[in-house]
């Protein structure tokens, strides 16, 4: 009397493997996360590495006792930039994407005169950049 015997194929799936893939993700994002501070400010500017090169459409220079340039034009005051952009802006005749405001800032600029300047540039809607010089 032969009796065969029947081999049944197992329809089960092992999760040990998927859950320990899950768990080495997660530790790899909270180890991420903690290391980048979005809100940290190491500021030490105006020299960089960085050998980007944008196109600069309105220059706005900013010196240490206080003067402003715009596209090389000194204003009289700061509450005079954002009607001299808006003139320049008129100026280029681009679309507003096109347009790139370069933020010129000699060291030892306050940072609120830089963020005055980036604050006008996104209530423009124009694209800003701060420019540096290479480092040494």
């Amino acid at each position: 009397m032969g009796l065969k015997r029947r081999n049944k194929v197992s329809a089960e799936f092992s999760m040990s493997s998927l859950t320990d893939i899950i768990f080495l993700l997660l530790i790899f994002f909270i180890l991420t996360s903690t290391l980048v501070s979005p809100n940290a400010l190491n500021l030490k500017l105006p020299s960089s590495s960085a050998t980007t090169v944008a196109p600069s459409s309105i220059p706005v220079s900013i010196t240490r006792k206080g003067e402003w340039y715009v596209d090389g034009r000194k204003l009289s005051s700061s509450g005079k930039l954002s009607s001299a952009v808006r003139q320049r802006i008129k100026q280029e005749g681009k679309s507003r994407k096109d347009i790139t405001l370069t933020i010129v800032a000699e060291r030892g600029v306050p940072i609120e005169n830089v963020v005055k300047v980036m604050d006008l540039a996104l209530s423009l809607r124009v694209n800003a950049i701060l420019a540096t010089d290479p480092a040494k």
